[in-house]
């Protein structure tokens, strides 16, 4: 596994408590929690999704390894897994919202994208830029063909002469 936001806990509380929040995530699809805590999220929740649009029995032994309850491994296996099935990834997004009165730390709402009741529509797909036709080898090897550029060095060389 890649490395991961320590978080100020120790590995087994750190883990425990990730597996549980992506747990939550595909439960309820939106959670409030930390900026750091919601960036480490998303990366394990996006390879959570990523292993349901799998769909093999390898992938499921890998999820249910990671992520708490059955209906949890259900759901990622069949809705999500249907819903981003034409999605390369980025299947969830992450929006900042306040200041928590406590100890000033930043929140945000990590959620699903294309699902109900979404705080921020997504945007539309950027649209490809047109196609450029091939150019010749001719045109192509004269246009790379270009003097060399003297170096900033030799220019006072040419100069003081």
């Amino acid at each position: 596994m890649t490395k991961l936001r320590k978080l100020n806990r120790p590995t087994g509380h750190r883990m425990s408590m990730l597996r549980t929040m992506v747990s939550q995530l595909v439960k309820h699809e939106r959670i409030e929690t930390t900026v750091a805590k919601a960036k480490e999220i998303r990366r394990l929740a996006d390879n959570m999704v990523q292993l349901g649009k799998e769909g093999s029995l390898c992938a499921a032994r890998r999820a249910a390894a990671f992520v708490r309850g059955d209906d949890v491994i259900h759901k990622l296996f069949t809705e999500l897994a249907y819903r981003y099935k034409d999605r390369a990834g980025g299947y969830t997004r992450l929006l900042r919202t306040r200041i928590r009165v406590g100890d000033a730390a930043p929140m945000a709402y990590i959620e699903f994208v294309d699902r109900e009741n979404e705080l921020r529509q997504s945007k539309p797909p950027a649209p490809q830029p047109p196609q450029r036709a091939p150019l010749d080898p001719w045109t192509r090897s004269r246009l790379t063909r270009q003097p060399p550029k003297p170096h900033r060095w030799f220019i006072p060389l040419l100069v003081a002469k």
